[in-house]
């Protein structure tokens, strides 16, 4: 399927990196575990890893931030009070957030030098996929989630892929979608886990003869960069992530769970305060694009309606060549 840009669209004023990806952050990696299996089994996890070393012997700065908390996101607590990241990142479905905590611990404990830990700030993202999986049945497992994390590399798949396989998004297939920003040297790269809904809009404009309104859902949004932020600029640079959000249509509903986790790749210096200014306002561009990239790169979907105990359907974006 073809990324919005291949489509002739293009979104803001900032460059995009050569991949226009998460990845394009150096030493980001990405991978998926996607499960589609029978009529019922829609579902996946997603894994980003920071770096290629032992991340809780060489932890990153890190910031959260919350829109709207009508969810579970494991770790955030004390990612807010340290604000240091300590594990990769795992994305999953609402009920498989236990199973996505011990993935991590085991990974971790399984690095040289962490055999002797008995705390581990395993850091789990969810979106609840149940109107097109069965949620109950307890995939992915342990064992397929530690395989997202082996499964990690620079390319990144969009789409209906990992924690993005069984997602809606304004009553569409939604999925994982990414894009990347270069600012001032730096690059900034982000991750979406798109399962919400309001009326779509891209760059600015109103998406018409959509098949259905819907209102639900939620999201999570992965940034990370390698400017030398402190983890009060990452929270700042995370809460302007929602920015790129809402130009999307989102409603922001009651139900939505709209959380974003920033993380630097910078060892040494801290960037002023003053300077993130262009860093903010590219965060905005990367998380609209990397939204309207995972709804481009979705294929139609049938499927399993959990809460309504149903087959299900949904149709996914196509939006015309310019």
């Amino acid at each position: 399927m073809p990324r919005l840009r291949d489509l002739g669209y293009a979104i803001g004023l900032y460059p995009s990196g050569p991949r226009n990806a998460i990845s394009d952050v150096a030493g980001v990696r990405v991978g998926h575990i996607t499960l589609i299996d029978g009529d019922r089994t829609r579902t996946g996890a997603t894994a980003i890893l920071p770096h290629a070393g032992n991340l809780f012997q060489h932890k990153l700065r890190a910031g959260f931030a919350v829109l709207n908390g009508f969810g579970k996101f494991a770790g955030s607590t004390q990612l807010e009070e340290l604000g240091v990241l300590e594990t990769p990142i795992l994305l999953t479905n609402t009920l498989a957030v236990g199973r996505g905590i011990e993935a991590l611990i085991a990974h971790t404990l399984a690095q040289p030098g962490n055999g002797l830990l008995t705390s581990i700030n395993a850091v789990v993202g969810e979106t609840n996929d149940s109107r097109l999986n069965d949620i109950r049945a307890a995939r992915p497992t342990v064992a397929e989630m530690r395989q997202a994390l082996e499964n990690a590399s620079e390319t990144v798949l969009e789409g209906a892929v990992g924690a993005g396989t069984g997602t809606v998004a304004f009553g569409l297939k939604g999925g994982i979608g990414t894009a990347s920003r270069l600012v001032g040297g730096h690059s900034l790269g982000v991750l979406v886990q798109a399962n919400f809904g309001g009326h779509l809009r891209m760059d600015g404009a109103a998406v018409a003869n959509l098949a259905r309104h819907d209102a639900d859902g939620s999201i999570v949004i992965i940034l990370a960069t390698d400017a030398p932020l402190c983890a009060r600029n990452l929270k700042r640079l995370a809460t302007r992530s929602f920015g790129g959000l809402a130009r999307t249509g989102a409603a922001l509903s009651h139900g939505s769970g709209d959380y974003a986790l920033a993380f630097s790749t910078a060892t040494c210096g801290e960037m002023a305060d003053a300077a993130c200014s262009p860093l903010f306002e590219a965060v905005i561009e990367a998380t609209e694009e990397a939204i309207l990239n995972a709804l481009c790169m979705a294929v139609p979907m049938a499927g399993y309606d959990a809460g309504e105990d149903r087959p299900s359907h949904y149709d996914a974006l196509r939006l015309p060549r310019r």
